[in-house]
């Protein structure tokens, strides 16, 4: 299996979450990049990402803000090989995600992870699980 990187996106009307994630020839994955980005600016990250990392594939979450943007990906990027994959229960894993990549400290640490919102918004940690269910295939 060779290294492929991938550009995973979780669509929202006002932000989307981006996380470039590479798998290796031993089948890990790394999360590269990642990042929460105005709607109108994901075709610019995409372009800059493009320039630095072979991205052989774009993820987009299948939610109801996918149309658009997909559209836009195809206009601005031809030739890029889209996915569309079901986005169900991503928002809940992405919470959790975010708390394994930003332990909780201080009074979090009384809480369970369960009952807590990240401080930030975690649109790119469902990109993330977007990427790991394609490419855990």
């Amino acid at each position: 299996m060779d290294t492929k990187t991938v550009l995973a996106i979780d669509p929202g009307s006002s932000k989307c979450g981006l996380a470039l994630v590479r798998r290796e020839t031993s089948a890990s994955l790394t999360l590269v990049w990642n990042r929460v980005c105005p709607t109108d600016a994901v075709s610019e990250a995409i372009s800059g990402l493009r320039e630095e990392h072979p991205i052989s594939l774009v993820i987009v979450g299948s939610g109801t803000a996918s149309r658009p943007l997909v559209d836009t990906i195809r206009k601005d990027h031809p030739g890029m090989g889209i996915l569309i994959v079901d986005e169900k229960d991503t928002t809940l894993q992405a919470r959790e995600r975010y708390w394994e990549y930003h332990p909780r400290r201080g009074w979090r640490r009384l809480l369970p992870a369960s009952v807590q919102l990240p401080p930030v918004p975690y649109d790119d940690f469902a990109a993330l699980i977007l990427a790991e269910r394609v490419l855990a295939q």
